[in-house]
């Protein structure tokens, strides 16, 4: 679908039916099996399997991704998502013993993981393939349905998606293609929860939505996400690790980061090593290069092209119009007023920034939406300290970029306006899980001090505590 219409399989009426159905599948309690489960994480790696190939061109059609970057950022990742909850499914459903305060005495206490039914997981086009699979593959360990929303922009990619998902019967897991009418019809319907991927600006819309059916939600959203580079850094490898986590999809990550704040001392130096490391990494013309990835469409190409426009203090940004492709560009002497310093730039644009005091841009970036990541580069304990405690943001590294999101054994997630709910590995089971205490009674024993009349009881009521 190319155009902000609904077809007929789109209508008001039918997607109702399609999440009525997927409520009366989830009544009959077949998700609830833990053998149920693991089934359909098998079929959806076999499933993956199968059309790896075609997905690996998909990638390459949308976002000109090559074989080693797609399977790296995409399609490796979600395999090991799928097998870590294959091992992992029978110790995260087994309801777990807590512990039980004297005055409920005697009894035994426990937590029962349930899902929360029927849900909605909408994704972005950026990582359009792994931003899907990911937390579906959440929802279906935690014994969901699912009806998912892929992106259009990277079209080649949701095609794909859409014949992996196929394996599934759609009162269990459906995929539904199309723009902002069809976003807008499925956020009328009440989903058991909403897993959204994008932009502030979208995911407020989602909330306010979900509001009206007080369904619970998880945004994953974005930001401006700040790269300090101290005086006492390896600025070498501080600068090819930066312009490695920078050009990943050509800037087009949520995670990427968005400008560098260098330390006046090392700043010359640092932009030497990042032209270096472009070349290498590139060429002398990357935006000719087959292996560097293009942007999504032309109406983001010419976003970016504009913020470079008239600049005098660029090196590099140069654009092939034909292909989409804009070569890295590095601010060499922005300021905090600029244009490109307003909102998030997803591409390869780099502003950068010099300092001499860490304290007063740590209060500059407090200043602003705290990020969805930050990223430290130094070798002073005391500055690493003095960042991680003053400093909100949804994770990030120290001498290092993006890494962090791929570590399925941690949450990942943003914090005030980059989002909301964490996700990944065991978390995701936990999102899409509904945690239900349950306090199992004795009958042998029945202590009275909870029963009226209470003459007499409160002195041997403060005993207790």
């Amino acid at each position: 679908m190319t155009t902000d219409t609904l077809n007929k399989d789109q209508t008001t009426e039918n997607i109702q039916t399609l999440v009525q159905k997927q409520r009366d599948f989830f009544a009959k309690g077949e998700s609830l099996s833990i053998a149920f489960r693991k089934e359909q994480l098998q079929k959806l790696y076999s499933a993956i399997k199968t059309y790896e190939s075609e997905l690996i061109q998909a990638l390459k059609i949308d976002l000109n991704k090559s074989d080693f970057e797609a399977y790296i950022t995409e399609i490796g990742l979600v395999y090991d998502e799928i097998k870590l909850m294959l091992k992992k499914i029978d110790k995260l459903t087994k309801p777990r013993r807590m512990k039980t305060p004297i005055m409920a005495s005697p009894a035994k206490s426990y937590v029962y993981k349930e899902p929360y039914g029927c849900v909605l997981i909408m994704s972005p086009w950026n990582y359009p393939f792994q931003l899907t699979m990911m937390p579906l593959i959440g929802a279906i360990t935690a014994g969901n349905c699912a009806v998912i929303k892929p992106a259009t922009d990277s079209m080649a990619t949701t095609e794909v998606i859409t014949k992996i998902l196929a394996v599934f019967d759609e009162e269990y897991i459906a995929v539904v293609v199309g723009h902002r009418l069809v976003t807008k019809e499925l956020l009328e319907n009440k989903f058991d929860y909403i897993f959204f991927t994008g932009s502030t600006t979208v995911g407020k819309l989602v909330m306010e939505k979900a509001s009206r059916h007080l369904t619970p939600v998880t945004l994953e959203l974005g930001g401006k996400s700040p790269c300090i580079v101290d005086e006492t850094a390896d600025v070498a490898l501080s600068a090819k690790r930066i312009m490695w986590g920078k050009l990943l999809n050509a800037g087009q990550t949520c995670v990427a980061p968005d400008y560098i704040l260098v330390h006046e001392s090392v700043k010359d130096a640092l932009i030497e090593q990042m032209k270096k490391y472009i070349h290498q990494f590139f060429g002398e013309s990357p935006e000719k290069n087959a292996d560097y990835p293009k942007i999504i469409n032309q109406k983001h190409f010419d976003r970016l092209t504009n913020l470079i426009k008239d600049r005098k203090d660029i090196w590099g940004g140069q654009a092939n119009a034909e292909t989409l492709q804009i070569a890295p560009a590095i601010f060499v002497d922005a300021s905090w007023n600029d244009t490109i310093m307003e909102d998030e730039i997803f591409g390869p644009l780099m502003p950068i920034i010099s300092y001499t005091d860490l304290n007063s841009i740590i209060e500059k970036i407090k200043q602003r939406p705290k990020p969805l990541a930050l990223y430290l580069f130094t070798k002073s304990k005391i500055n690493e300290e003095k960042v991680l405690k003053h400093i909100s943001f949804g994770g990030g590294c120290i001498n290092d970029t993006v890494l962090h999101v791929g570590n399925h054994y941690m949450p990942f997630g943003g914090v005030g306006e980059s989002g909301m709910g964490t996700y990944h590995g065991v978390q995701s089971f936990e999102t899409f899980s509904h945690s239900k205490n349950i306090l199992k009674k004795s009958l042998y024993f029945d202590v009275f001090l909870r029963y009226a009349p209470f003459k007499n009881h409160l002195a041997l009521l403060r005993k207790f505590f």
